[in-house]
């Protein structure tokens, strides 16, 4: 989530306390072997793929917008959200992959959506990919600071989820696939930045122990380098009918998201899939869909220059543009495929929770006492109400990490906002010759950092709803999705 000066109305439903705790305790209490065994398909299977855009913009305002410290009601939409769906069968497996526009999706919503979705199309669940693209104008499923979800929509949400599965799924015909990979490295930039000595600091609890900071003032004399690296890439799984005509493109890139349009919008997400139709010239039955890459540190702001004078959705039409020229670039000369070998890999780890201390706790609901008004003013009280709720979480939670293979691609999938070392490292390990990581996949668990970048500080790493991992998860995470990796590439081998 961006870091922005926000604050929200101070009140916790009933219903994000009841999903949090429902779902911990519905999770399993220890790591796991994978839930199930590999779904492989073979080489001489002739696939078939099915598209369809699942409208999911609220029927009912106004509606909590989550992404910021301070809630916001939407009262009508800018533009349509959708959960834009894809599902592939070569007669041997399936495997369906969902990006939804939103901010982030709580994994009992996703459980629920795929438990639907199989019943009525037969794909395991573990073969089902669903992420949220992090537009940050988007209703409020997660609750998160002073934004808390509405139970009605989380309901619509969840059924949408379903039955865009199932549409896809009935559109199956034959198809051809191919990926294909391109840069654009002028939209990315490390937002979390080092600061020249003696700029101070301050977080939350009231330390200067960090050194870098988010979201610095642009231009300020006070910058002294990024605290971390970019991903370029533009990864791209194209799909084509039988006859070479678009049906659907997957694409992959590590942006936050954009952020210069009133909710409710899919951002920059939204305004891609209509770019990149348009270019392809395709008809009204293809779907585009860009999921978020590792962009935990990421967004599209150059801190080095001034701001510069933009219109409303200006900068999302740019960026939305550039992706989706070097998406076109990515498969331009690439060959397809209908003998496509699908296979998917879904495993538990689990993760110790940074939890508050008991003094944490006493200290918070000091500040939480004098806090004047029910909209909290600033992070002290804001940061406060989160110690609070958080100290109600588990000693621990189960995440589910996934892998998916298309062909000669694969795509690993996360539930957290992911720092983009972690997708550079996956990228570089992995046995497959093309590989994209998917954040905010299959659940949402917060912050991603490594442990260097804990160390650092800095708002990501402030223990909150939105970060509350243990330092070390991104060893563990990154460690077992290599070793899926591996299996996958050697069972399809075999």
């Amino acid at each position: 989530m961006k870091m922005r000066q926000r604050m929200a109305p101070y009140r916790l439903t009933f219903f994000s306390t009841a999903l949090v705790l429902a779902g911990a305790a519905l999770l399993t209490r220890v790591a796991a072997a994978p839930q199930a065994a590999i779904q492989t398909g073979s080489d001489k299977g002739r696939l078939r793929a099915g598209a369809f855009a699942q409208d999911i913009t609220p029927r009912k305002f106004p509606i909590s917008v989550n992404g910021g410290f301070q809630d916001r009601q939407a009262v009508r939409a800018n533009d349509p959200l959708y959960a834009r769906c894809l599902v592939l069968d070569n007669g041997q497996s399936a495997v369906a992959l969902v990006v939804v526009d939103s901010c982030m999706i709580p994994r009992e919503i996703v459980d629920a959506a795929k438990a639907q979705a199989a019943r009525k199309t037969g794909i395991p669940p573990e073969n089902m990919l669903i992420s949220a693209t992090h537009t940050h104008t988007a209703p409020t499923v997660a609750g998160v600071f002073q934004s808390e979800p509405d139970p009605e929509y989380v309901q619509f949400l969840t059924e949408r989820l379903a039955e865009g599965i199932i549409q896809a799924h009935s559109r199956l015909q034959p198809a051809r696939v191919a990926w294909g990979v391109a840069e654009e490295p002028r939209q990315v930039f490390n937002r979390r930045w080092k600061m020249k000595a003696g700029v101070l600091n301050r977080d939350p609890f009231g330390n200067t122990t960090d050194q870098v900071r988010t979201n610095p003032p642009r231009a300020s004399a006070d910058l002294l380098e990024p605290a971390g690296p970019t991903d370029p890439r533009v990864t791209v799984l194209s799909v084509q009918t039988a006859q070479g005509e678009p049906l659907a493109l997957y694409a992959n890139y590590s942006l936050h998201y954009v952020g210069d349009l009133p909710p409710l919008s899919a951002d920059y997400f939204g305004v891609f899939a209509g770019v990149i139709a348009g270019k392809l010239k395709a008809g009204p039955s293809f779907v585009a869909m860009l999921s978020n890459g590792t962009s935990g540190d990421i967004n599209n702001i150059n801190f080095r220059e001034p701001a510069p004078k933009r219109q409303p959705g200006e900068q999302s039409r740019l960026v939305a543009e550039a992706v989706a020229e070097a998406a076109l670039r990515a498969v331009e000369k690439a060959s397809y495929r209908h003998d496509v070998p699908l296979a998917a890999l879904q495993q538990q780890v689990r993760l110790q929770v940074r939890k508050p201390t008991p003094q944490d706790v006493r200290r918070a609901e000091d500040i939480l006492s004098r806090a004047k008004e029910k909209v909290l003013r600033n992070l002290e009280e804001v940061y406060a109400r989160e110690t609070v709720l958080l100290a109600r979480y588990p000693d621990a939670v189960t995440l589910p990490l996934q892998v998916i293979r298309v062909g000669e691609g694969a795509l690993v999938a996360i539930p957290c906002e992911v720092f983009v070392e972690i997708g550079l490292e996956l990228k570089r390990t992995s046995p497959f010759p093309i590989t994209a990581v998917v954040s905010l996949a299959n659940g949402y668990y917060g912050y991603l950092p490594t442990p260097e970048q804990h160390a650092l500080g800095g708002y990501e790493t402030w223990r909150a709803r939105s970060s509350y991992l243990e330092v070390s998860a991104s060893r563990t995470i990154t460690q077992t999705l290599q070793a899926m990796l591996r299996r996958l590439a050697s069972a399809q081998q075999q």
